[in-house]
């Protein structure tokens, strides 16, 4: 048999090296926006350096994240100052201090806090946080987590080579392109941080795609072969400077999953666009229409004024009331089949999503007891039915007392807007807002929630990975 017109042993991966530098054409940041970075990194830490040495002779600055470590992916434009201060130095003095330091780095910047108080602004068209934190010895002595970073950059500095720098950078890129890129409790993906280890761990980009596509969460990863704290995520990776610490703690199972997925794939058929997102065009509220009655589901929303918290506290309390109210409804026999928390960006609305196989159910509900011969047991249930006019019972069926009783409520609708919907595990902030107000969506009226989040709505009816 000929072997003419066959694929040589080498095409499989020229098709790879091919696509992967097409995208590094992209990502990597030219000459002149190296130099414009540094230029512009040397000038704000000479500002800070400047600027805190009337308040503490033995505070320093250092630059920390990807623009330290070269990584940064073109068009990024992210400086991270961290401003440290000797751990003699009080709480109450370093957040003082620091946040004056960083006011005068950044004149026109604005207050933001994560664990304390922290200067964010925008110098030269760059993105400036200037964040105080103590100069611990060792990141196992941190006083606060982002004590920790400095010792992240200086581990990775002394790894990473520009070769491999361009194996992060397209690394990062492809977790953006595929919808997991980034830490935060909306995303639950993987931090740039993340990204640089694993890629240093497996030696380059493809070798990262290979191992991924072989993970069988739950999987550890351990860099310095620490003896690692236990951890109860689908995915650890413990950190070097940090054996107490999972890097990929804040990674959900199904990021996880959807990147072996996309991994697979990407591997199969290297890409370009895959390694480039795109939101899908907004669906329109006919068309929303359009897929409830194609599905035949019925579709409930409550829509309420999200709270006023950032981001990080939002997510995890939208995530907490979805399941709540999700649970509930499961449990009352209304079938969920999918759920989604939806939050605008403007913040004006947000929504929990819930889609019901079973809409409404009969009034009266099978209600069983104990059997028969549990005699105690059985005489109470059956004396607390046997003269209540409102039940169908009791009577035996198999060895068991069984009546049917009223259902409390017969709709999904009629549970979410009763008191009910209180009793269910809620986040507080959500709690809170949903008793100011709320209004309940069902069936083809969820097609109102197209105007703010047609995207997400979009990508709702046509999932993919």
């Amino acid at each position: 048999m000929s072997d003419e017109g066959a694929p040589e042993a080498g095409d499989d991966d020229d098709e790879f090296e091919e696509v992967v530098a097409r995208v590094r054409e992209r990502v990597d940041p030219d000459a002149e926006e190296r130099e414009r970075m540094r230029d512009v990194a040397a000038e704000l830490t000479s500002r800070a350096a400047d600027a805190v040495a009337a308040y503490c002779e033995d505070a320093d600055v250092v630059q920390v994240g990807s623009t330290a470590r070269g990584t940064w992916i073109a068009g990024d434009r992210d400086v991270d100052l961290f401003v440290r201060f000797p751990t003699s130095v009080s709480r109450e003095d370093l957040e003082e201090w620091g946040v004056a330091v960083g006011h005068e780095v950044l004149p026109e910047g604005r207050e933001e806090y994560a664990e304390h108080p922290y200067v964010k602004g925008e110098y030269r068209g760059f993105d400036v946080d200037c964040v105080p934190c103590y100069a611990v010895e060792s990141a196992s002595e941190i006083r606060s987590a982002v004590d920790r970073t400095p010792f992240h950059t200086l581990y990775l500095e002394e790894r990473l080579d520009d070769e491999l720098a361009g194996e992060v950078r397209a690394t990062k890129q492809f977790l953006k392109g595929v919808g997991v890129y980034g830490s935060d409790l909306q995303t639950r993906g993987f931090s740039g941080y993340l990204a640089e280890l694993l890629v240093l761990e497996y030696g380059g980009f493809r070798e990262f795609l290979e191992a991924v596509a072989e993970w069988h969460p739950p999987l550890t990863v351990d860099p310095e072969g620490h003896v690692a704290a236990s951890f109860d995520d689908p995915l650890v990776v413990v950190d070097p400077t940090d054996p107490e610490r999972n890097v990929a703690a804040v990674c959900s199972a199904t990021n996880v999953a959807r990147l072996q997925h996309h991994a697979r794939a990407f591997l199969a058929e290297p890409t370009v666009d895959r390694c480039f997102p795109s939101d899908p065009d907004p669906i329109a509220a006919e068309a929303v229409r359009e897929h409830v009655a194609d599905r035949g589901t019925t579709p409930v929303a409550i829509r309420f004024s999200p709270p006023d918290v950032v981001d990080d506290q939002l997510w995890p309390q939208l995530r907490r009331s979805l399941s709540g109210v999700a649970d509930e409804l499961d449990r009352r026999g209304f079938d969920v089949l999918r759920e989604r928390a939806l939050a605008a960006e403007d913040r004006k609305t947000a929504a929990l999503l819930v889609e019901l196989e079973v809409g409404e159910r009969p009034r009266v509900r099978r209600h069983a007891g104990p059997p028969v011969h549990v005699a105690e047991h059985a005489k109470g249930f059956y004396e607390k039915y046997a003269d209540d006019p409102d039940v169908y019972g009791p009577f035996v069926d198999d060895d068991r007392y069984v009546v049917e009783r009223e259902r409390e409520f017969e709709t999904a609708a009629a549970l979410l807007e009763s008191d009910a919907l209180f009793d269910v595990r809620l986040g507080a902030h959500v709690a809170s807002a949903l008793e100011a107000d709320y209004d309940v969506l069902v069936g083809d009226d969820v097609a109102a929630l197209a105007g703010p989040f047609g995207v997400e709505l979009a990508s709702y009816f046509d999932p993919e990975p």
